[in-house]
């Protein structure tokens, strides 16, 4: 295949700063992707996360040999996980503060991410607060040892949960920082998440794919049939004092 013109390569990009601009606004900066990644582990979730990461393959390799039925839970994981995502967003990141009787509920983790709608581009709220993360990675090795006792799944298990966690932050961090899609993948990503940000909270909720758990459950929509969002700064401030 031929390698398009320089004219047609700088009409390609001139569309997609337009497109860009259109859906955010004009971006501050523009970073490299060596540029992003030192930026990433400027914030403690990643260096959490990574030592999990790390722990679970040095207790893996400490098992001894390797059996392919151990890839059912860690395969059935990655399939599921836009599900995952999706549910995870919509029922507890996007979750409306309620009380019963005298007592408040509302999790760190829903008060973290209206703070992230508020301000998109305040890179630290991108993250999975460090204070979630220092009992729901504990719990996953919790899962390993009780669900398989002794046994080299559970390593396995722990391997594809700390590493879909990794993914996830990174992805989510890209998408938040000022690099530039430079692939039709990561474009639809971006584009999609972006789209929740900016346009409307109430679809697109997918973080590391497009099209998929939202096509699943109706929340992905023709974005010129989608009015922008009064509330896509503020969550559930149309229904404070309901």
């Amino acid at each position: 295949m031929s390698k398009p013109s320089p004219e047609i390569e700088a009409k390609a990009h001139e569309r997609l700063a337009v497109d860009e601009q259109r859906i955010t606004g004009a971006r501050r900066t523009s970073q490299s992707l060596g540029q992003a990644w030192a930026g990433f582990w400027r914030h403690p979730s990643p260096w959490l996360i990574g030592s999990f990461l790390v722990g679970a393959l040095a207790f893996r390799a400490t098992l001894g040999a390797f059996s392919w039925t151990e890839l059912i839970v860690p395969v059935a994981l990655v399939v599921l996980f836009p599900v995952i995502e999706w549910v995870i967003h919509v029922c507890i990141l996007h979750w409306r503060p309620r009380t019963l009787g005298t007592v408040a509920v509302d999790s760190l983790l829903a008060r973290k991410h209206r703070a992230h709608h508020a301000d998109p581009r305040v890179l630290p709220l991108v993250f999975i607060p460090w204070q979630v993360e220092l009992w729901l990675l504990p719990s996953y090795v919790v899962v390993a040892l009780f669900v398989f006792p002794g046994h080299p799944a559970g390593a396995t298990f722990l391997l594809a949960v700390t590493g879909l966690m990794f993914g996830y932050e990174w992805t989510h961090y890209l998408v938040h920082s000022d690099y530039r899609p430079r692939t039709a993948w990561f474009r639809s990503v971006w584009r999609n998440h972006r789209l929740h940000h900016y346009k409307n909270e109430h679809y697109w909720f997918t973080v590391t794919s497009a099209a998929t758990a939202d096509r699943l459950f109706g929340t992905y929509p023709d974005t010129a049939a989608v009015q922008t969002s009064p509330t896509v700064r503020r969550l559930h401030a149309l229904e404070e004092g309901r």
